[in-house]
């Protein structure tokens, strides 16, 4: 390794925040190795996730300005009280999407943190860049096709910013801000908000409006919901390692979430191999915060065994109690 690539990997990885280099210390070329892995580790995630970001908002744009907004459609949450808006004002929806959104990415930073927040700003930015510059054509005048694929496009592109980490529609954050708080689900607190979105779209503009508004919503969180592989909103993962304690400690005191550690037993091995305890870590998580978890192990253990399944809600604990640091 170039003396030069040393000394990011020490400075970057291996000692972040040190400034002099007459204090660093030599490494072995194990350590160095090792450092030198996790950091392509971190960039790929990094190139990954912008990448899934810039496609969630490129599609998402699509979805809305070249199906919805141009046939004066509307969908569920932060987008379509935006879209409720510029239907009824002369504002611009990319200003819009902005002035909406605002209050929940406040909100953003006390629920989930501040990396979060700083991508969500900056999905949030891009995806109203893209409305006011990118020239999308106008697909179709059919109205189901409109309902249907707008939702499509709009949920696909929802999705891909969640798996990056992000988020383009606000609502989300908010339900999960009143569901640590209540006996509510997020999936029930988001029911309730575009219930109301919708009521004064049938209200404002009409019901037929308002009926299509539903068809689009379902689209847009089918979508959502296949982008993210069926991930459910509450997340239960069990973790197998030879190094638990280490991502034990990385989950409490890193990540802040809770975790809970269950005595086992290895049963894999060759006939005769005497068998050995070991721990076994279980966690629960919101969805926007599956991505992260799967980061940091990777980084400790890149064999650590990862079972994920859906559960539809929990009850007490540091779920809803702690704050989340993304």
């Amino acid at each position: 390794m170039r003396p030069i690539l040393e000394k990011f990997v020490i400075r970057t990885i291996l000692r972040p925040g040190q400034k002099s280099a007459g204090a660093i210390k030599r490494y072995t070329p194990y350590l160095l190795a090792k450092g030198w892995y996790k950091l392509k580790l971190i960039t790929r995630g990094v190139v990954l996730d912008v990448f899934q970001i810039l496609l969630g908002i490129v599609s998402a744009g699509f979805g809305l300005k070249g199906f919805l907004l141009s046939n004066g459609f509307i969908d569920g949450g932060a987008t379509g009280i935006s879209l409720l808006i510029a239907e009824l004002t002369p504002l611009p929806l990319s200003i819009l999407i902005l002035l909406v959104n605002l209050p929940f990415l406040i909100l953003g930073m006390r629920v989930i943190g501040r990396d979060f927040t700083i991508r969500a700003i900056l999905a949030i930015s891009g995806l109203a860049l893209a409305i006011a510059f990118i020239p999308y054509p106008e697909i179709t005048n059919d109205k189901l096709l409109i309902a249907v694929f707008g939702g499509f496009f709009l949920g696909m592109g929802i999705g891909l910013t969640i798996r990056g980490g992000a988020v383009i529609d606000g609502t989300e954050v908010l339900a999960i801000f009143i569901s640590r708080n209540s006996g509510l689900s997020i999936g029930d607190i988001i029911l309730i908000i575009n219930i109301i979105v919708f009521s004064f779209v049938a209200y404002l503009i009409n019901i037929e409006i308002a009926l299509y508004a539903m068809l689009t919503y379902l689209s847009a969180s089918k979508t959502v919901d296949y982008v993210l592989d069926g991930i459910e909103e509450y997340t239960g993962v069990t973790i197998i390692s030879i190094k638990a304690n280490e991502i034990r400690e990385m989950i409490a005191y890193k990540l802040n979430y809770g975790v809970t550690v269950y005595k086992g037993e290895r049963g894999f091995g060759k006939s005769g191999e005497k068998h050995h305890d070991m721990e076994i870590l279980y966690t629960v998580l919101t969805r926007l915060e599956i991505s992260k978890l799967k980061k940091e192990v990777q980084l400790i253990d890149s064999n650590a065994f990862m079972v994920m399944s859906g559960v539809n809600d929990t009850i007490g604990g540091m779920t809803k109690k702690r704050r989340h640091k993304h």
